[in-house]
């Protein structure tokens, strides 16, 4: 199996390292990009859905990513320990009615010694928002390095 740095066990640098690049890949919106940083048999509980291996968290994120227009996503780093990072993270997106929401999240993350995501377990609330109360504008992609974070934007 190939290695996916950083590596556990976590120090706080490689552990927030490990945050931005997963922030980068899932606003790529890219599916199949997305689930090579998670093990083949990877146990997710995301909202009120349960998928289990890289075919069913593929299938998710097809789905979540044809319903969420727009997404943009910023992580930030909460804890971490040798192999077990939490994250707090918030994203703008809007419905195909062009109604804006607010996606504020905790995510709670364990890795393989090879650096591969076996574990996520995140729980999610959406708030309507109106677009002039939007946050994040970077074009589609990765956010911007000189853009704000989550605390930076009192979030």
């Amino acid at each position: 199996m190939e290695l996916r740095p950083p590596l556990p066990p976590f120090t706080a640098e490689t552990a927030a390292q490990k945050v931005r690049m997963a922030e980068d890949a899932w606003n790529s919106r890219d599916p199949d990009r997305v689930v090579k940083v998670y093990t083949e048999d990877t146990r997710w509980r995301n909202r009120a859905e349960f998928p289990v291996g890289r075919e069913q968290v593929h299938a998710f994120l097809v789905r979540k990513w044809a319903k969420e227009l727009e997404y943009r996503l910023i992580k930030e780093l909460w804890a971490f320990t040798d192999n077990r990072i939490a994250v707090r993270f918030v994203y703008e997106w809007h419905d195909d009615s062009g109604q804006w929401f607010r996606s504020f999240g905790n995510e709670n993350w364990q890795f393989t010694p090879e650096g591969y995501m076996e574990q996520r377990h995140a729980s999610i609330n959406d708030r309507p928002i109106a677009a002039d109360e939007r946050l994040f504008h970077w074009p589609l992609g990765a956010r911007p390095q000189d853009h704000a974070g989550l605390t930076a934007l009192g979030l």
